[in-house]
């Protein structure tokens, strides 16, 4: 629960109120989601090293196709990791200016693990749901890549092993993210009217620049999303 000291200031954008859900995440339907490969990636994958990412992207179900994304050592040095995008998926869904989505995730606890939830179409188009790193554990990362904005939001709430819901308005003058129920974050930026991007679930494996890197005796890692849904008001 948010403290006084650490609550967000009053919102100066109300939440809106959620319309259709016009998309629900099923992780387990091949009609919504590509497993292993994204062209976030360099030629889809499945290594990502210039991100300062130890991925090795894989389709095998078990590592992200229950809604728990793993990740697991690999004798040359990377990890083996799971990703889902909705990018090349027979559905082919989009969010777009006006979505609501609307998440719960249960962090990770290993040093080195990178999970996130993104947006990307055409090399671009980025915005982050939310990004964690278990070495700043009360900090999650919002960030809106479209229109250069972002924030670190800290709370006692935000730790590793933690559940958190999350819930972005993706408008065209202002993201504005809530966590747990609380205003983190209003950008006042937007992402303008005309903008759409597919979605992108994954755990990845940081290199040690920026953060640190996997403990030699950790052969695996996973954080969960228990669900993700879509609303257009």
């Amino acid at each position: 629960m948010l403290t006084p000291e650490t609550q967000a200031p009053p919102p100066a954008y109300l939440p809106r109120p959620l319309g259709t859900p016009v998309f629900i995440a099923d992780f387990a339907s091949e009609q919504q989601w590509v497993a292993g490969r994204s062209w976030a990636y360099p030629d889809g994958g499945p290594t990502n090293p210039g991100d300062n990412k130890l991925d090795h992207l894989v389709p095998d179900p078990s590592y992200s196709r229950h809604g728990a994304f793993r990740a697991t050592r690999r004798p040359e040095g990377t990890w083996s990791t799971g990703l889902l995008t909705t990018e090349g998926s027979d559905e082919d869904f989009m969010v777009r200016t006006g979505d609501i989505l609307e998440t719960r995730v249960r962090l990770p606890v290993e040093h080195g693990a990178w999970p996130a939830i993104w947006t990307w179409r055409d090399g671009g188009n980025e915005v982050d749901v939310f990004e964690y790193h278990p070495n700043n554990p009360n900090v999650l990362e919002l960030s809106n890549h479209v229109n250069g904005s972002g924030h670190y939001f800290t709370d006692p709430a935000i730790r590793p092993g933690a559940w958190v819901d999350l819930r972005v308005e993706l408008c065209p003058e202002s993201v504005n993210w809530w966590v747990n129920g609380c205003q983190a974050f209003s950008d006042g930026v937007g992402v303008g009217h005309d903008w759409y991007a597919y979605l992108v679930v994954n755990l990845s494996v940081c290199t040690g620049r920026h953060h640190p890197a996997p403990d030699p005796s950790t052969s695996a890692m996973s954080y969960e999303v228990n669900h993700l849904h879509v609303y257009r008001p």
